[in-house]
């Protein structure tokens, strides 16, 4: 049997503000090469364990990547390690153009930089530069946003921002991408568009991919695995189908009472109570 290669490994991670527990003991793994979807309730904690695995967050426990521990490190370096993530409110340079805020997705990859790399009569610069330039070119092709690359980004409309969001991530090139709520605040032909970019990412770039959605039909359609979280507790990990069709999951997430053996609603107490605070 082959063995199953985790690229991120969370192990019983915790996480408090204040006395307010966000996460509590969450376990789970993440394969090289697949999407995989956290979903829950407004205030589940979801949005914590993406800051936690992106380093926003410094929780108890550990998070491997690699099979490197990176729990203490700072985002700056697990980016060069090759997380790249997207964020729940667009976090652009609006004053830039299209094509200048996917270049800073760039930035920790460049030996010159923008200062020194701006002196165009040092040929290696001037080279490194170029190089950066089409690989940004491809990924703007990719995401068929080149009708736009010249726009200040604060001019677009919300789906083409989300758009060049996801791009600026790419431009890292990373090996896992964090997205939170890629889909948030779409029409349907956004989210599907965005729904293909995604599967494309992951089946043609290699790209890992974490993902927090609230839309249960993208969630279902493109997700290899998926876990659920509530009041910051894992309830239930598994495939798309199997999750959805767990009692807890319906209870915590759907709003269904799930029945015990003998049909009657109880699961015991709850967990200590929701984080308020939590965006997601």
């Amino acid at each position: 049997m082959t063995e199953v290669s985790h690229l991120l490994e969370v192990g019983n991670v915790s996480l408090s503000f204040g006395g307010v527990h966000a996460l509590t003991d969450v376990s789970f793994e993440v394969n090289q090469g697949e999407i995989f979807s956290i979903i829950g309730p407004n205030g589940a904690g979801k949005t914590s364990m993406l800051n936690s695995i992106s380093g926003r967050y410094h929780p108890q426990g550990s998070i491997r990547f690699k099979g490197r521990e990176i729990t203490g490190l700072s985002p700056n370096a697990r980016c060069n390690l090759g997380i790249g993530r997207t964020f729940q409110n667009l976090a652009l340079f609006n004053h830039m153009t299209v094509l200048d805020n996917i270049m800073v997705g760039r930035h920790h990859l460049l030996k010159n930089n923008f200062i020194t790399g701006s002196i165009y009569w040092l040929t290696g610069a001037r080279k490194e530069e170029l190089r950066h330039r089409a690989e940004v070119e491809d990924i703007i092709d990719f995401l068929e946003i080149a009708h736009i690359r010249k726009a200040v980004a604060g001019t677009l409309s919300y789906g083409l921002r989300k758009r060049v969001e996801l791009a600026r991530a790419v431009a890292l090139r990373p090996d896992l991408i964090l997205l939170d709520e890629p889909m948030a605040g779409m029409n349907l032909e956004e989210k599907e568009d965005m729904a293909r970019y995604i599967i494309d990412l992951n089946e043609e770039w290699g790209m890992t991919v974490v993902m927090i959605e609230h839309d249960m039909g993208v969630v279902m359609d493109i997700s290899h695995r998926v876990m659920v979280l509530d009041f910051g507790r894992k309830i239930a990990e598994g495939l798309p189908d199997e999750v959805m069709a767990n009692p807890r999951v319906r209870t915590a997430y759907l709003g269904e009472e799930a029945e015990d053996g003998d049909g009657n609603g109880d699961n015991g107490p709850d967990p200590a109570g929701r984080v308020e605070g939590e965006v997601a």
